[in-house]
């Protein structure tokens, strides 16, 4: 072999990752890093949570921040207080929510 068809193969190796490097970059762009920034959107909302807050549960129950512990939010709705936890409160039906009764 010449020293030109050892660079012509050490190229088309490369070339042929290349597809596989392109799909991971567009995956890592378009799927897991909007994730990753969701989530830690949603945690700091959660950390964020005060008493008297109006908030939505992901079961869809809206309700009234009554009291905070470390994992647990008690909640009142309809003259019914209940316990979640607080992964159960959603950032986005909240906002949706708080936006509606500003109407």
């Amino acid at each position: 072999m010449t020293y030109l068809s050892l660079l012509q193969a050490d190229a088309s190796g490369i070339m042929s990752f290349l597809p596989i490097i392109a799909i991971v970059a567009v995956m890592y762009f378009f799927m897991l890093r909007p994730q990753m920034k969701r989530q830690k959107e949603e945690t700091a909302f959660r950390s964020a949570l005060e008493k008297g807050m109006k908030v939505v549960t992901i079961g869809g129950i809206h309700g009234k921040v009554l009291e905070i512990n470390d994992t647990t939010v008690l909640i009142e709705s309809e003259n019914t207080k209940f316990r979640v936890e607080r992964s159960a409160v959603s950032k986005e039906m909240s906002a949706q929510f708080q936006a509606k009764e500003k109407k």
